[in-house]
């Protein structure tokens, strides 16, 4: 069992995105992450998706997905061949005690604070999801106000891409 990335190429219509939830809902699928956006092609939109499972599961969900009409192309990302990031707004309490301390946490991390008010800081980064849960973790001794994360994104590493159409590289 470990976590899979799939690459789903999708039409770009009303409606999509519940299809293909509602799938996994039907099958018992869960979704660890689910991240959608339109491509390069304002006709197309990327979905991927993070399942828990074997490969038998991800055989399985691939199949269900490619029945549905909207669906173009779907292809199971390789870890070691391909980049994935996650995009994570941490808000955590900040007084005057703390502040220093939390700055210099972030700065560790990369990342950087977005907003500052008297009582709080909010805190963008952006990275694997192992390094966002990282700094989660770290925070949470000064006490998470609110979390928002946005799930995993991939793409293929180097000269690989996926195309809608079947004339291109994949």
């Amino acid at each position: 069992m470990g976590k899979h990335t799939l690459s789903v190429l999708v039409e770009n219509q009303p409606g999509v995105l519940s299809r293909v939830a509602g799938l996994f809902s039907r099958r018992g699928f869960n979704i660890d992450s689910l991240a959608v956006g339109v491509t390069e092609d304002p006709e197309v939109s990327r979905i991927t998706i993070v399942v828990n499972g074997d490969e038998y599961v991800v055989e399985q969900v691939s199949k269900q997905l490619n029945k549905l009409i909207d669906v173009i192309k779907i292809k199971k990302l390789d870890k070691s061949d391909s980049v994935s990031r996650e995009l994570a707004l941490i808000k955590v309490n900040a007084d005057a005690s703390t502040r220093s301390e939390i700055i210099q946490i972030v700065e560790i991390f990369r990342a950087n604070i977005v907003d500052v008010s008297k009582d709080t800081l909010t805190i963008e980064i952006s990275g694997d999801t192992d390094k966002v849960t990282a700094l989660e973790n770290m925070l949470r001794q000064f006490g998470i106000k609110e979390i928002v994360r946005t799930g995993t994104i991939a793409i293929e590493r180097g000269n690989k891409y996926i195309k809608a159409k079947n004339n291109d590289k994949e």
